[in-house]
Order: structure tokens, then sequence, then C-alpha cells
């Protein structure tokens, strides 16, 4: 043990398994290890009510806003096949208090299952239906609501009623079609304050809301290609005016696998800009687990018959109680050694950056077993807690060969036999590879286990709720107000010279039905209005706190007022701050805060001739267009909103050339 370097072991394995840093990864680079990747797309509805009852939609609440707690505890129910869903399983085995902070006004008996549900609500079904048909998918003849089992307290019934609308889509990315599975309409879930033990704490007020879910085929072999994707049906959801917008409102599960690996799928991505590192961590973490399968066949290791050899440390052990040991016993911690045969180098191979595979089992221990980190520590520790020597010693009590690797397991009483089963369940999962499982992101591009992968075992029709057949007119009624296609947006925009880097600000916002209205009423050209928000617009939103009288039709106004007042476009680069930040000031008084006059061509440029002769006093610049740049900067402010910059140099030019 003491030649065996952990850290040292840690980069050997990552380079074995050839990681590439995100940034210098190559599409040759996600070829070799197979990335395959697809996306489950949730965007919550713009609606007046939640979809199963009456209850306001789109209020929340503060932390500690809430006026009666709920407790519940959730067990599993047989599936009509007679089955119980995996994931249903290990969450029983958690044991969780599940405790409900309700708010009057957000809350009802339905969202605790004391009231059968309300008929779905009809705007939001007709929204999610407008999606479907501008995603290109095959709207079903009979919608069918059917009820999807959750028992890690998401939902205080235990189920989330759900409907498929369409089916068999595809969406136009720059280089390739992605293929649409299914878009489904269901109600959001609560959100989770804390999870600490056995306690989980939730807030109710986002449960209920209406909410689509877009899932494609893993037809994306890029993280730029997923990122892509994940962009456009975020963008196709808001061309139509009618989700919602803001934190939390949009959330991507994104599935990803490698090639022997299995489907994981990172949960509740709330920003875009992670998907390309959360993916290609993950493809990379897949890819080292089958390394270590590898490893493991390499070394003649069997799974039938593998069991872990665990015995209990107490206070009799005194030579083994080191002070980290001392303070769990002293807590009132069961205190266990295990012994993994033949695992040495297992656990300190390297899965994602900064992360090894011991983090795969101490975060399990976490969700399933409820004991807090931290709550073990090992022979191949990056960071040990225990010395060499006390390492030994615990090795020679469990008769520990020099392959053999040793975990230290700490816990109360009542969680120690489902954390034991939880580490051997995760050992022998080595043996197979990749497990399928739901991860926890990260910001740094980590993941961490979250739950076991649910099955289909967890789908059953929901007897509360008829059928509602979409009659053939109906679809084409609401086909024909669709917005215009995404791709031809991109089209579009290219067309009237609008630069690339605003594409995707302009998209997100939803900008280009403003752009079209102001063109139209007003004359100003797209390619300006674009600059304008793309660019100005988009500086001032992102370094400002926004007031929450401001809207987008503010800026339709804005244009309206320059286009009566016959005033240059150009002006709106100086006045749209303070219109920003004091909304409902009127536009001529933001004129006088900028010290508007108004000046026509000849009145703007009747000084250049005397600033001339200054600037030929004062110049040292070698650059020819010195004097015709000082000249400008030296009256812009008087020719703010009255002259065109472009007529502003020609005139310039020609009075001093």
């Amino acid at each position: 043990m003491s030649n065996f370097s952990p850290k040292q072991n840690y980069k050997a394995t990552m380079k074995a398994i050839g990681f590439v840093e995100r940034k210098k990864a190559t599409v040759k680079d996600y070829k070799r290890i197979g990335f395959k990747s697809g996306l489950e797309v949730h965007q919550q509805l713009k609606t007046k009510s939640k979809l199963f009852c009456r209850c306001p939609a789109g209020i929340f609440h503060g932390n500690d806003d809430y006026n009666a707690e709920v407790v519940r505890h959730m067990r599993p129910t047989l599936s009509e096949l007679g089955e119980y869903d995996g994931t249903a399983l290990m969450e029983f085995r958690t044991r969780k208090e599940i405790i409900y902070r309700l708010n009057n006004e957000t809350a009802c008996t339905y969202e605790v299952d004391d009231t059968p549900p309300f008929p779905i609500d009809k705007e939001a079904l007709e929204n999610a239906l407008e999606i479907s048909l501008l995603s290109n998918l095959n709207i079903v003849g009979e919608v069918h609501i059917t009820r999807k089992q959750y028992l890690d307290g998401s939902i205080p019934t235990g189920f989330q009623r759900t409907a498929i609308l369409g089916v068999e889509g595809e969406i136009q990315l720059k280089n390739k079609k992605v293929r649409l599975i299914q878009l489904s309409i269901e109600e959001d879930s609560c959100r989770e304050i804390s999870d600490i033990g056995h306690t989980r704490i939730y807030k109710t007020d986002r449960l209920g809301m209406p909410l689509i879910e877009t899932v494609t085929y893993p037809d994306m072999e890029t993280p730029e290609e997923l990122v892509e994707a994940a962009e456009y049906i975020r963008f196709l959801n808001r061309s139509t005016g009618k989700v919602r917008t803001g934190i939390g409102a949009g959330r991507e599960d994104v599935n990803v696998s490698c090639k022997g690996g299995s489907r994981v799928e990172i949960k509740g991505v709330a920003h875009n800009k992670w998907i390309p590192l959360l993916s290609h961590n993950e493809a990379f973490r897949q890819y080292a687990l089958l390394n270590i399968k590898k490893i493991i066949e390499k070394k003649g290791l069997k799974k039938s018959g593998f069991k872990i050899i665990h015995k209990e440390i107490d206070f009799s052990q005194t030579d083994l109680i080191s002070k980290p040991i001392n303070e769990k016993l002293k807590k009132g911690f069961k205190v266990i050694a295990i012994n993994l045969t033949g695992f040495k180098g297992i656990l300190s191979h390297f899965t994602q950056p900064g992360v090894i595979f011991a983090d795969e089992i101490i975060n399990r221990l976490k969700v399933i077993a409820c004991i807090e980190k931290p709550n073990m520590t090992h022979s191949e520790d990056l960071k040990p807690i225990l010395s060499t020597s006390e390492l030994n010693k615990i090795s020679t009590f469990l008769k520990a060969d020099k392959e053999d690797a040793q975990i230290m397991l700490w816990g109360p009483k009542a969680d120690i036999p489902t954390a034991l089963e939880t580490i051997e369940e995760r050992i022998l999962m080595c043996f197979d590879g990749v497990p399928e499982e739901t991860r926890k992101s990260f910001a740094d591009g980590t993941t961490i286990f979250e739950r076991v992968l649910p099955g289909s075992d967890r789908m059953y029709p929901d007897t509360d709720s008829a059928p509602i057949p979409l009659a053939n007119n109906y679809i084409d009624s609401l086909n024909k107000n669709l917005p215009i296609a995404i791709s031809e947006r991109f089209k579009q925009m290219k067309k009237w010279g609008i630069p690339e880097d605003t594409h995707k600000y302009l998209l997100s916002k939803n900008m280009i039905p403003l752009i079209e209205r102001i063109n139209k009423d007003f004359g100003f050209s797209p390619k300006f209005l674009g600059c304008f928000i793309g660019q100005t617009f988009k500086n001032i939103e992102g370094k400002k706190p926004h007031h929450i009288k401001f809207t987008y039709n503010k800026i339709y106004g804005l244009f309206q007022y320059i286009k009566e007042n016959n005033l240059d476009a150009d002006i709106a680069k100086f006045m749209i701050s303070d219109i920003y930040n004091h909304p409902e000031i009127q536009f001529s008084t933001v004129l006088e805060d900028i010290n508007y006059r108004k000046r026509n061509l000849q009145e703007v440029v009747a000084p250049i001739d005397f600033l001339n002769e200054k600037f030929k006093e004062i110049n040292t610049s070698k650059d020819e267009n010195a004097d015709i740049n000082w000249l400008m900067g030296q009256v812009l402010k008087q020719a703010r909103g009255n002259v065109k910059m472009s007529s502003l140099r020609k005139e310039i030019e020609k009075k001093i050339k």
C-alpha cells in the first residue's frame, strides 16, 4: 500500500482512457468514444390556470412564505403488469419523510390528491398543440391522460398526470435534421427547498403548472449539435409567445451514452450553456467506467459470488481508533471497515475532472442510505483523512491482500444496513460497465447520482380523466395561425443582413415579430433594428437590473415617437438606457435629459471649418482619416437624432476636402 499513489493512479487512468479537455476535443474524439445524445426539453406554458385545477399559474412565493405543511411517506404500487418500477423501489428504501409547504393562493385539495382532477385546461392544451404542429409532429386523434409514478416526493400524489399530443416529428439544424419522438403535456412538479438526511422539503407553488416536454431521438453526435438542438427547441417554443421565460421556466434533461455504455439522464439542466461540458464529461465518465470493467476482467474477478467483507469497529479496538474514527464513534455512529477483494486501483480511477470512482459510492450513500457527507473514506482517497499506518492497521484487521481496497463507512445505526447494500450494489455494477441512472448537474460540468433511471413500469392510465378527441377541423384551424419556422427565421435574418452574433439573442427573446412590426408600421430597416436590439439593447439589458414595468413594447413605442417627430433612428441608441431604467418616463423628457436640440444638417456642420483649423494645430496622428473621425466626435451630440451618421460624414468630407 505504501508504494501506491492514488493521485498518480488518477492521472494514469485519465491518460489510459484518452480523456480530452472539452476545449481541445474534436469531432474525431467524439467518434472514437461513440458519443450519442438526445434531449427532453421541458417548457412551462403561459396560462392563467394550472393544468388540472383552477389555481393561478405563475405565482411564486419565497421559501418562508407558506400557510400550512403536509407530511407524507411514499410507497410503491404495482404497475398494470404486476411489477414495481426500479426507481420507486429505490426511493422507498430511503425512508424519506416528505414535507410540503403550501400557500393558500396557489394550492388546493387536488394537489394533495383529495379531489379528482378538473378537465384539462383548454388554453394549455391549445398552446401545446400549436407547438406540436410547429415541431412537425403527427397529432394524435385522441388525448389519453396517464399517470407517471414519482416517489421522490416531487409530486404529493406520488404520480404526475401526462399525455402525449404528437409523435414522430423533426427539426432542421444547420447541417442535419433531428428526429423528434414525441411532445407531451404534463403538470409541473414541486420546487425542492432542502434534502437533508431522511427529510426532504418542497414548495408547491410551481406544482401543477402546465408543462410541455419535447423528446428527441439520440441523433446528436457532438456536444455542439446537442446545444444547437436545445437552442432550436427553445427558440421554437418562445416563437409562439405562449411559454413562460425566466429561471426555472425551461429545463432540459440530457440523455448521453458512449459506445458500449448505457443511457444516462442528466436531469434538470437549467442553462443551455452548461450542456456541452456536461455531455462531454458524461460521455467520458461512461468511457472511464467501461475501462474499469476491463481492468476488473483482467484481474480475473467474477461477479457471481462476489461479496464485500465488512467488520464493525467499536471502542474495544483501541489500536484502530484514530482521531477521525473516534469522532464518529462519539457521535453515536456505527463505523464499518469494508474490504473489496482485488479492487486496488479502482477507487481512485478517474471518472470526471477532479472526481474518482469512490465518489460514485459516496453520492449513492447520500441519496439511498441518506447518510450526509462525509460518509466514508477509503484507502485511495486523494485527500486522505487516515494516515498510511492507520490504513495498514485496518487492512490487517480485515485480513486484506495487497491487491484489495478498503472503505471506512460511518453513519447512524439504522442506516448502516442500507449503506452496506448500496456499496455492494455499486461494486457489482462495475462488472457490467455503466448503470442506467439519472444524474444531477452542476455548473462546473460534473454530475452526481440522483436516482435509478425510471422504466415503463411506472406508467399507467388515469382512470379519473376521460379521453379527449381532437377533430381534424380543430387541428386545421390551429395550423393556420402558426408562427414562421425557426429555420426560416435564420434565413430571414441573413437576408436582412443582421449580424449572426445577434441571432441567438433575437430568437431567445422572440424579437423578430417586434422587428417586423416596427419595420411595417414605421419603415425603419430590419438590419438597423436587429443591430439596435441585438447589440445596444442587449448590452443594457445584461448590465442593468430589470424594471418590473419595462416591457419590449416600450421599444415599439420609442420608434413610433421617433417616426412621428421626424428624428433620426440613431437617437434610439442614446434614449434607450433612460427608458429601460425609467419605463414610465415621457420620451420628450428623455430628449431633454440627453440635451437634444433640433438642428438641420447645415447647422450641425457650421463649426466644421473652425474645428478643422483647430485640429491641424493639435494633430499628431498619421491616420489619414484622423481629421474626419475627430470632427465627427466634436459635432456628434448636435447630430444625434437630427442627421444620419453616413450623411454627416459625407458632408464633413465635402467641407474639408
